[in-house]
This record gives C-alpha cells, sequence and structure tokens, in this order.
C-alpha cells in the first residue's frame, strides 16, 4: 500500500505534465517536456505511474498526433498539422526529432512503463468509435452486427465490453499498448481526410511526375522543405519501422528474434506469445489502412460460416476510393512484411509457400479473453504460409488495390492512384526486395552494423530477379498476376487523356515485371490454361502439378472481388466477368491481348495531338510496350511505329471488333481534335446525353466542312463574263442584286474561315456547350424569358 503522500505527489506532477504537453509547441518546449517525461517515469513505481498514463498519457496522444489543446481528442476535430510530428517535419529539426523519437521508440522509459502497467492491467481506455475503421462504426451501431464483430475480427476479441453508462451500448476497452498503437494507425487516415478537405478548392494541382510518387505524398511530405528535409525528421516513417522491427518478426514468428530485446517485456501468461502480439499489430494497420471503408471487409466464407451478412453496400451509397496519402506507409508496411516471404523463399520454404492448403495460426488478444474470443480463432485467422506474413494482406491488399483502381472518380488527380500504384509494383516482385531498402532507415532507428543485419536479411533475388524458387509466392497470388492487370488495364483507357506520357510508363512498368523472366511468362500462361481446361471439362490437363492450385484461385477470385457490379465501375473492361473468369489471355474483345493493342493505339494518337519535344522518346517508349506485349502473348501483335511527328491514318485492320465506335465515315480514333479533347471519357460535369450528340454534330460538320483532311492547294476555276451589258433597273431587280452581293461575301467569308481552319489544323468544338453550367444557364434564361413575358400578358389583362 502506497503512502497517501506518493500518491498525492504522483497525481499532482502528473497533472503538471498534461499541463506542459499541452503549451509545447516549440522545438525547445518539445525537448524539455519529452525529458520532463521520462525523468518522471524513472523515479516514480508502476502503481504511481498509473497517474500518467490517467491525466497525462490522453494529453501526450493529443498533442503528438492532432495538436489539440485539451485531451478531449474524442470530440474535438483532430488538426494534424499542428501535432508534434508534423511541426518537427515542417522545423526540419533533427534535435527536436530525435527527442521525440527517443520518447515512443520501443526501447523507451515510455513503452518500459506501458509494459508495466499493462501487465498489472491498472489502466483501460475507451476508444472513441467515430475513429475506428468506417466497416467497423457500422457494424458497431447495430448490436446484431456488434455482437458479432468480436467473434469475426481478432482485432476485436475480448476488446467489446458494454457500456456501464448505458447498457445497451458497446465500447472498445483498450489496454495502453493497444490504445496507443490504435491511434498510431489513425493518425495518416486523419491526416489525409484533413488534407483533401483543406484542398478541395484547388481545381488545379500542378502536374504530376512519376518520379516524384515517394516525395510528394500528403501527410509525409511538406511543400515548403524542398529537397533539403532530412528523414530523420519524417517521425512517422522512423516509428513505423522501429515498431514493425521490434514487434512485428519477419523470420520463425515462434524464434527468438535477434531485435527483440526492444519489446515490451511482457510475461507470457500475459500476451501468450509474441506472435499474438505481432498479429495485432499487423491487423490494427491491415484494418484502418487497408480495410477501412471496404463494402466487403472479411471474407464472405467467414461470414458464412458465422451466418452474418453485411449490408455495407446499401449502407455506404456510392463506393470510395481509399483514403489518399497513404502510399508511403502502405508501401513501407507490404514490403517489410514481404520480407518474411523472401526468408522463406530463401529457407527451402518454396513447398510450403506454394501448399494451397496452408495451416491456421491462432489470433487473439493480449489479454487472452475465452468465451467467443476462442470461438473465432480457428475460423477468423487467415490461412497462412508457415513463417510467412504474406496471406495476411493478401486479400485486404488486393482490395485496396482494386477498389482504387475501379472507383477512382474521372477528373479527380492521379496521384492517389500513382501510389497505390507504386505499392501494387512493390507486391508483384518480391525478389528485388533487399537490405538496402531499409538500410537508411535503420542506421537513423538505431545505427546499428549494417553487415550483421545483412546477413539475417539476406534476399536472394537482388541481381538474378524472379526464379523458380519464387513460383509458390506467384501461385498464392495469382490475382495480382492476372486479374488485376486486366482492372488496371481498364483503368489506364480511363485515365489516359490525364496524363498520358505517365500512363503510358505505368503499363509499360507492369508489361515489364510480367516478362521479365520467361519462367515467369511461362507460368502465369501455364496457370490461366490449366484454369479454363478444368473450368470447361476438356479432360486430362498435360500440366496436373498445377491442377491443385485451381480451386484455390477460383475461391480468391470470388471473395477478393465479392460486391461487385457493373453500375459501380465505369471504365472497367470486366462488367459481365467480375469474379467468374480470368480474361488476360482471352481471345475475345475483352481479353488482354485485344485491349492492349487498343490503349497503344489511343496513346499513339494521343502522344501526336499534343506533340511536344519528348514525342519521340514517348513513342519509342511505346515501341518497348509493343515488345513487351508481343512477349507476353506471342507473335506481333501490334505494329511498329514510325517516328514521325505528323499525324497517321490508321489502315483498316482485318479485326473490326477491336475498333473503337464509328461518327459518320470516321473511327472516333481518327477524328482528330486538338488536344483530343472531345474524345475523353464523359466527366461528372457534362450532360451525357448532349455530349454524345453535340460530338456526333461536331463530326458530321468537320466532315462536310473538309476540316479532316488536310489543306490542299487551291485550284483556280475561271469565268467567262458575258459580253452583253444589262441594266439593272426597277426595285425588284435592284434588291435580287443586293441580296446576291450580300450572299457571295457570307459565302466568301466563310470559306476564308474554313480555309484558315485547315491551315491551323482547327476543327469545329461543339462539346463545350453539353457542361451542366452552360446548360444551366441557358435553361434559367429560357425559364426567366416565359416567366417575363407571362407576367406581361398578365399586367396587360
Amino acid at each position: 500500500m502506497l503512502p497517501h503522500s506518493y500518491t498525492v505527489d504522483s497525481q499532482s506532477k502528473s497533472q503538471d505534465l498534461a499541463s506542459s504537453i499541452l503549451s509545447s509547441t516549440s522545438s525547445s518546449q518539445i525537448i524539455s517536456t519529452c525529458s520532463s517525461i521520462d525523468s518522471f517515469l524513472l523515479s516514480h513505481s508502476p502503481d504511481q505511474t498509473r497517474h500518467f498514463f490517467s491525466l497525462a498519457f490522453p494529453p501526450l496522444i493529443s498533442k503528438l498526433f492532432f495538436g489539440l489543446t485539451d485531451s478531449s481528442s474524442s470530440s474535438s476535430k483532430p488538426n494534424p498539422s499542428n501535432g508534434w510530428i508534423d511541426s518537427v517535419l515542417s522545423s526540419n529539426d533533427p534535435d527536436s526529432a530525435n527527442a521525440v523519437f527517443s520518447l515512443l521508440s520501443p526501447a523507451s522509459i515510455l513503452f518500459h512503463s506501458i509494459s508495466a502497467v499493462d501487465r498489472l492491467s491498472l489502466v483501460k481506455y475507451v476508444f472513441p468509435i467515430e475513429r475506428l475503421p468506417e466497416w467497423t462504426r457500422f457494424a458497431l451501431s447495430s448490436n446484431k452486427f456488434a455482437q458479432a464483430l468480436s467473434d469475426l475480427s481478432p482485432l476485436f476479441n475480448s476488446k467489446l465490453k458494454h457500456d456501464p453508462i448505458k447498457p445497451s451500448a458497446l465500447q472498445i476497452q483498450l489496454n495502453v499498448f493497444e490504445y496507443y498503437l490504435f491511434w498510431f494507425a489513425y493518425y495518416p487516415i486523419c491526416k489525409s481526410n484533413s488534407e483533401n478537405s483543406d484542398s478541395i478548392s484547388i481545381k488545379r494541382a500542378r502536374k504530376f511526375r512519376l518520379e516524384n510518387w515517394t516525395s510528394s505524398i500528403p501527410g509525409f511530405s511538406n511543400s515548403k522543405r524542398g529537397n533539403e528535409q532530412r528523414i530523420e525528421c519524417n517521425l512517422y516513417l522512423r516509428l513505423l519501422y522501429a515498431y514493425l522491427r521490434a514487434f512485428v518478426p519477419i523470420h520463425d514468428l515462434n524464434a527468438h528474434h535477434p531485435y527483440r530485446s526492444s519489446l515490451l517485456h511482457y510475461a507470457s501468461g500475459y500476451d501468450g506469445s509474441v506472435t499474438m502480439r505481432a498479429e495485432f499489430v499487423v491487423n490494427a494497420f491491415v484494418h484502418f489502412w487497408l480495410v477501412d471503408n471496404d463494402f466487403s471487409p472479411l471474407p464472405v466464407n467467414v461470414l458464412k460460416s458465422h451466418g452474418v451478412s453485411f449490408p455495407f453496400r446499401s449502407v455506404l451509397g456510392d463506393t470510395p476510393p481509399p483514403a489518399s496519402g497513404l502510399g508511403e506507409v502502405v508501401k513501407l508496411f507490404v514490403k517489410y512484411l514481404n520480407l518474411s516471404s523472401v526468408a522463406v523463399t530463401e529457407d527451402g520454404g518454396t513447398e510450403n509457400c506454394g501448399n494451397p492448403r496452408w495451416r491456421v495460426l491462432n489470433s487473439g488478444s493480449f489479454d487472452g479473453g475465452g468465451g467467443s474470443g476462442a470461438k473465432s480463432r480457428d475460423v477468423a485467422a487467415p490461412l497462412r504460409q508457415a513463417g510467412s506474413w504474406n496471406a495476411w494482406i493478401q486479400r485486404p491488399l488486393y482490395r485496396f488495390i482494386l477498389r482504387t483502381f475501379l472507383f477512382c472518380p474521372v477528373g479527380s488527380s492521379i496521384k492517389n492512384a500513382s501510389e497505390v500504384f507504386d505499392v501494387w509494383i512493390t507486391y508483384l516482385e518480391p525478389w528485388t526486395i533487399t537490405w538496402n531498402d531499409f538500410a537508411e532507415l535503420d542506421a537513423i532507428v538505431d545505427g546499428a552494423n549494417k553487415s550483421e543485419r545483412k546477413e539475417y536479411f539476406r534476399s536472394q533475388g537482388s541481381s538474378n530477379g524472379y526464379s523458380p524458387s519464387w513460383q509458390g509466392y506467384v501461385l498464392s497470388n495469382y490475382l495480382y498476376y492476372s486479374s488485376l492487370v486486366m482492372h488496371f488495364i481498364g483503368f489506364a483507357h480511363k485515365f489516359l487523356h490525364s496524363d498520358v506520357e505517365i500512363i503510358v510508363r505505368m503499363v509499360s512498368k507492369v508489361m515489364n515485371i510480367l516478362t521479365s523472366s520467361k519462367e515467369l511468362v511461362d507460368l502465369i500462361k501455364n496457370v490461366d490454361t490449366v484454369f479454363h481446361s478444368k473450368q470447361a471439362g476438356s479432360g486430362k490437363s498435360m500440366l496436373n502439378s498445377l491442377c491443385r492450385f485451381v480451386p484455390l484461385i477460383r475461391e480468391q477470385l470470388q471473395d477478393w472481388e465479392d460486391g461487385l457490379c457493373e453500375s459501380d465501375a465505369d471504365g472497367s473492361f470486366l462488367h459481365e466477368n467480375w469474379n467468374k473468369d480470368l480474361r488476360l489471355f482471352s481471345n475475345g474483345e475483352d481479353g488482354g491481348q485485344q485491349l492492349l493493342q487498343l490503349f497503344i493505339l489511343r496513346a499513339e494518337a494521343e502522344l501526336q495531338a499534343i506533340s511536344g519535344d519528348n514525342l519521340a522518346d514517348n513513342l519509342k517508349c511505346l515501341d518497348s510496350l509493343k515488345a513487351q506485349v508481343s512477349c507476353l502473348f506471342g507473335g506481333h501483335t501490334v505494329r511498329t511505329l514510325s517516328f514521325s511527328p505528323e499525324p497517321k491514318q490508321y489502315s483498316q485492320s482485318r479485326d473490326d471488333i477491336f475498333k473503337p465506335r464509328r461518327v459518320g465515315s470516321h473511327a472516333s480514333s481518327e477524328i482528330k481534335y486538338r488536344g483530343d479533347w472531345m474524345k475523353r471519357p464523359i466527366s461528372d460535369d457534362e450532360v451525357a446525353w448532349l455530349a454524345k450528340l453535340l460530338v456526333r454534330f461536331s463530326a458530321w460538320l468537320n466532315e462536310s466542312l473538309g476540316l479532316n483532311q488536310a489543306e490542299s492547294s487551291p485550284a483556280w476555276s475561271y469565268v467567262e463574263v458575258s459580253t452583253d451589258v444589262a441594266n439593272v433597273c426597277g426595285p425588284t431587280e435592284t434588291m435580287r442584286a443586293v441580296l446576291c452581293a450580300i450572299s457571295s461575301w457570307l459565302l466568301t467569308l466563310a470559306a476564308v474561315v474554313v480555309r484558315l481552319m485547315k491551315s491551323h489544323g482547327l476543327r469545329v468544338n461543339l462539346r463545350m456547350l453539353a457542361s451542366k453550367k452552360v446548360v444551366m444557364v441557358l435553361l434559367l434564361s429560357a425559364v426567366f424569358s416565359v416567366v417575363k413575358k407571362a407576367f406581361g400578358l398578365f399586367h396587360r389583362v
């Protein structure tokens, strides 16, 4: 029993620390406050630190992530730009960055105190429901779904409790570590939402370049810092990497990890195993970052086994794309977890990795509750390769990338999609992951000996690329190399007009990965062959070794693309076969080869229309893309381009089904408009039927006036003038002569205008009249005119 004086002293100092934390804004104040927190925790026992975690820890989280001036972080509107993390980033001060990192690192005094307090179960927090992932918020809004949530998701196992004030309501109760990690995972989501709301008025962002994907992500960069921003000042990435390295082992999850000295020293009777703690960290990041607003957040078979059906589609309404600004953190998260696949491959785990029936590892909570939690462990835990984290992120990452490609609205910036594309590319080629990718962050985190880490994180594919030892990885993630490629081709067609150079390079990058190795090309094509031969029932397949993967791939296809329908994804080419078939190597008009051929033709037309100094380089990139397409599908599928900046007329192809719709006597791809603006997809600010009508009418005018042909030298005609001279007399003949003169002048003027348009390459463009703003102005004018006349007649009566 502690003396009363010690208790009062601890409580008063905790209150003083809370006030100091909330008032700290400058770098010197932040450094001083961090030092005071360490001093307090060192000089007090776990019983006494309970007051710190009750009174000062919530304000610390509020100030750290959101810059709030009080501890009511659950009710106040967070503003991450005022938090310590963003303040340190904007100030570019390594001293304050190191002070905050030392306070929050896994080996810090604070985390040792968290371990002690949680071991004694001295403090519990209630996490605000409005900060949870969107699908979880909806599930908790109904008691029926809330009760099932505890069984379905290991993340919330044994954490759902009844509100003591309102017993009918449920709340999320967490210990100190779990509470902090939830806020840590929520920060980038809040940062993204905050910056998106602040930038609504910005109609046109600066042109986004491919090489700036990872240097211009909102929330983790600052436009004012330029290229001199130090990576050690990016606190969030430093902390994320430190937590992953400390809490998520990438080798044998049950073996001693050489870097586990910084773990929270929980007793084995408390958390059960290191695996359970690692699973909690991975699950938290997956649900906050990858799942979030997904309308199919859980595997279909898990929901069916519990007899639960979530009507997310009807509740969430329009499907929003994933939150922007997550590219850098998700990329680091995915790349780190894929190191476990590298380790499995190197240690001869190919057979386990490729086996379609993986063992199930239990997932639970830190406090090891029983009851409904125990019931869910054998069902909700994901199937995982032995020693690999890959299966934990397969489905949520696939749907995260898929929702970005399908539901990114036309007219929006390609920046968010480019970040997600970069994550996909990282996942497609794990054999390129090396220790050098983490060397800089690792040196900043603790400056450890790099040679020691290189031996532990050895990467087989650092120089040789894909090898047969990676066959198991490709087979277990086959949809990333097949179906998702088709969805991406639809995305590329949809956004080709936004920045043709970037889109072409993105498609080329994907094709380059798929064709980087003959063994990889053969594997992808053989699996597709086996998939369709089994589906068609064409007898015994010659590739029996791959037949056992077909049921798993078909199950993944139906599960990972669950809930999609034709009306949701404008621009996709798989409307009729969402999750039923693989179409990459199909010979139909919606097959990958034909769609890539059409993409190349459209890209060439777009590049020639915008011209520019980079036309030759861009056309060379298209030639490279055609070579990759030929390598993947075999044969010369697309004709070779000649490097001429002049517009070309495409010859008739024998496969007319792959040609665009025709307008008049010309195909839409042959109608050359400056900037190709009239060929772009219907945007949200246009009246769809009116835009189509005006495009057709404009095409008819251009064809009638001869504006689709280049200007030719005029052939002068001579008219013989009669020698008979007649006098014009009388009003009728005079009026006729005047009308003929006016008509001749108008015709001459029209001919001059048409000749000028031909010489400058101009075309008739009436599509702008389909703008909703223009239509609204005309409609209001007409209504006003009618109302005005009606009032005039009323007053006359």
